[in-house]
């Protein structure tokens, strides 16, 4: 018998202002240890999926369901105690706290009960994280504060990780960094859905991938397999950007 999806969105209608739907009957699932990647061209809809998945957006219409249980319309702080953690592109890191308290903001649900083990764990991943403990967030280069801001995430733990454009504005050695630490979070059994303009990268990463274009998701396939899709790369893409 197969595994259950870890998440499944059922014919999801969601937007900003009610009556103007930017997603449009998107249909998605990862299971569990996955690792996802949502891609398409701008405005087709990635980021909003990944805001109403975690509690940003209520759906106007259709089904969100994370470990069997029905999640759409719950708060963000009630979907990340079930296990669920988002990562924004932008306002992802408390500028200014030090890397240490962005750390224990990050695990606010938990108390202190396992609070040191949890930080030793997040500076064991992230060793320039451990030499800026004391630093101020602001004053991280851009890919530092894209890790701290997964490091934030994982102190909780969570069964899944919602990651938005990660690779944004960094340089192509940090993008290869930060990629990296995705596989790595992945491989110990994180499931990741990875919302990502840097196409070619994502889908050589993940199990399979998802493009949405004018809100709907108009491809599924294994994550090599949307990448050598010619259709895929001229119609939703770009053949230039693969």
């Amino acid at each position: 018998m197969p595994p259950s999806p870890l998440l499944e969105v059922q014919d999801m209608y969601a937007g900003y202002v009610k009556d103007l739907d930017i997603l449009q009957g998107v249909n998605f699932k990862i299971y569990p240890g996955e690792l996802v990647a949502v891609i398409g061209p701008n405005g087709a809809g990635k980021s909003t999926l990944a805001k109403t998945i975690f509690g940003l957006l209520t759906p106007h219409k259709g089904r969100i369901v994370f470990q069997e249980e029905s999640i759409a319309g719950l708060k963000s702080d009630q979907i990340v105690q079930r296990g669920l953690c988002y990562v924004p592109q932008i306002a992802n890191v408390f500028r200014s706290l030090t890397v240490e308290e962005n750390l224990e903001m990050g695990a606010f649900v938990l108390g202190n009960a396992s609070l040191q083990s949890l930080k030793d764990e997040i500076f064991s991943r992230f060793p320039r994280l451990a030499e800026r403990r004391k630093q101020r967030a602001g004053t991280l280069s851009g890919g530092e504060r894209q890790m701290l801001a997964m490091g934030k995430a994982l102190m909780l733990q969570p069964k899944l990780l919602l990651l938005d454009e990660p690779s944004a504005a960094l340089s192509p050695i940090l993008v290869n960094s930060v990629f990296d630490q995705i596989r790595q979070i992945n491989q110990t059994g994180t499931a990741i859905v990875l919302v990502e303009q840097n196409a070619k990268k994502a889908l050589e990463l993940s199990d399979r991938g998802y493009v949405l274009e004018a809100g709907r998701d108009r491809f599924e396939a294994p994550g090599r397999e949307l990448l050598n899709n010619p259709r895929v790369a001229e119609l939703y893409l770009g053949a230039a950007k693969l």
